[in-house]
């Protein structure tokens, strides 16, 4: 079924309505596709950099540190044994790639699915645009409260003004993103999405 949103000002006032079609809403299929898109996302953010030395990569060891017999010890060969402060490290990590490969159906699955619980839990805000006129973030701050957009909120616009870019930057709960370029971790990570117009045609033409 479709669903009809307010289309607000930045002052909080009714300007008009945006209907959303049923074919952008998904509320039977994609619970899997969710947690594979996000999983895959938080794997690519990975550094993947952790790295150790086997015994074989250790400086020095290259003489036998006593000899076999008659000090009744154990038979060491090396000072870079595993068993031996300062030598290698047995099965340690080694530099790897954590990327996991996500089919283009699968990521557009999870969008819809992430974006149509936030639609039908009322957490979508439609403006009309989201032009500030300076960049200072109490005016950004004053337009999500009169938006009613609390808590953690993702931002989408169609395209970037450097106001909007200024006056968001310091308010470490708003994440400010193009209709194009957000994922669904930011998506289930928001509390609310506010949409420009502009911003939600693109973001359902993505995901139709």
């Amino acid at each position: 079924m479709s669903k009809t949103i307010d289309i607000l000002n930045l002052k909080g006032e009714k300007v008009g309505a945006y209907e959303i079609a049923d074919t952008a809403l998904e509320m039977e299929r994609g619970a899997q596709a969710v947690h594979d898109a996000v999983v895959a996302f938080m794997n690519e953010c990975r550094a993947g950099t952790a790295s150790t030395k086997t015994r074989g990569e250790v400086s020095g060891g290259g003489k036998k540190p006593k000899r076999q017999k008659g000090l009744g010890g154990a038979r060491a060969g090396s000072t870079r044994n595993p068993v031996w402060r300062g030598g290698g490290v047995v099965f340690g990590p080694k530099p790897r790639d954590y990327s996991q490969k996500i089919n283009a159906k699968v990521k557009k699955l999870a969008l819809k699915r992430s974006f149509s619980d936030l639609v039908c839990s009322d957490s979508v805000v439609v403006v009309d645009d989201f032009v500030l006129e300076t960049p200072k973030t109490k005016g950004a701050v004053a337009a999500f409260k009169a938006v009613n957009a609390q808590g953690k909120v993702v931002c989408m616009v169609d395209e970037y003004t450097e106001n909007a870019i200024l006056a968001t930057g310091n308010i470490q709960s708003v994440f400010l993103t193009k209709a194009s370029c957000v994922n669904t971790f930011q998506i289930v990570w928001a509390d609310k999405l506010v949409f420009t117009k502009a911003a939600l045609d693109a973001f359902i033409k993505r995901i139709s």
